[in-house]
């Protein structure tokens, strides 16, 4: 059931970039649709909790969460959407693979916490990714606005690390609130803002009848739904059965399954410059988070190991002959 969720998530995660791509594409307004999809789908997550007796809406008035829902939500997901007016879904996805490199880089510069070299070096090795990624941008064989989206991506990123920092630093002042809770807060203060946004912003843009259409709203649908509901629940729910850092490993499959998904679905383009890009952030991805990786593979070397010895020595004492008393 664990490998089964967790490979649910990674598709769900996969598939959310080409899910924005095709709302966009279809008249959706870019902040308007960010705006709606998280609001509603933290405001369901809040309702379904309350409920369930185990959720106080006083989550809402915490600091710690508006400003976890200002960085992590509203920055990142307003330079996402903007983004993927201009960019394939396949790089939007690699792009945003670059945050766990901006947490290191924080962690480093600002907080000034020391970190291995080799996590240092891919996170330079994955910014050299992303020069590549911008490149058909730069030789002007797409819209120059390819340039400029990829930053803005990267510049989300940025955000989205600063509120991993800060809910890492708050962790303990939120021991009350479960995390599918904080994550429901998170997710409604990052809606309103990103709608706050949109009316001022896109106020001419946001017709019913192109909101209504067949591709905008199931894009909005699947990605409230199955995106932030399915995906964040099944994200969680591994977290809580394995450990923080195994449901974090959808990060270096989920770019590549959106790469290909956008291309085979949506006919996105693929040209080399891009997967070789892509390689190298991922390569990138994977030497920052080295350590992390080489911890959850020993954990699960030393969780094989106790299995197996727990099975030899059952295996044993089947083995054994009954003492003469028992038989």
């Amino acid at each position: 059931m664990i490998m089964l969720g967790y490979a649910m998530m990674c598709l769900i995660f996969s598939t959310t970039f080409l899910a924005i791509k095709i709302g966009v594409d279809a008249g959706m307004p870019p902040f308007w649709s960010a705006g709606v999809r998280f609001f509603l789908a933290g405001l369901i997550l809040m309702i379904v909790m309350r409920l369930c007796g185990k959720i106080s809406f006083s989550v809402l008035l915490r600091k710690e969460t508006l400003w976890i829902g200002a960085s992590m939500t509203f920055v990142t997901f307003a330079a996402l959407y903007w983004a993927e007016q201009y960019v394939t879904s396949g790089v939007g996805a690699l792009l945003s693979a670059t945050g766990p490199a901006m947490v290191l880089l924080i962690r480093a510069l600002v907080l000034k916490v020391n970190v291995p070299r080799i996590a240092f070096i891919g996170a330079f090795i994955g910014l050299g990714g992303v020069g590549l990624l911008m490149l058909p941008g730069l030789s002007g064989t797409v819209h120059g606005l390819w340039v400029l989206a990829c930053a803005v991506v990267i510049i989300g990123e940025i955000g989205y690390a600063s509120g991993a920092v800060y809910s890492k630093q708050v962790s303990s002042k939120m021991k009350d609130v479960s995390p599918i809770a904080q994550n429901a807060a998170q997710l409604m203060h990052g809606g309103w803002m990103l709608l706050v946004l949109s009316l001022l912003t896109e106020r001419g843009q946001i017709h019913m009848g192109a909101m209504l259409e067949p591709e905008a709203l199931g894009s909005l649908l699947y990605l409230i739904v199955v995106g932030s509901m399915g995906g964040h629940t099944l994200f969680y729910w591994l977290v809580a059965r394995t450990n923080p850092v195994f449901p974090s490993t959808w990060l270096y499959i989920s770019p590549v399954l959106a790469l290909l998904i956008g291309w085979a679905v949506y006919s996105e383009p693929l040209s080399w410059m891009v997967a070789v890009g892509a390689g190298i952030v991922l390569c990138g991805v994977i030497l920052t988070n080295l350590e992390l990786l080489q911890t959850l593979w020993k954990g699960k070397r030393s969780k094989a190991a106790t299995r197996r010895s727990l099975e030899l020595e059952r295996r044993l004492d089947l083995e054994q002959p009954l003492p003469a008393k028992s038989r």
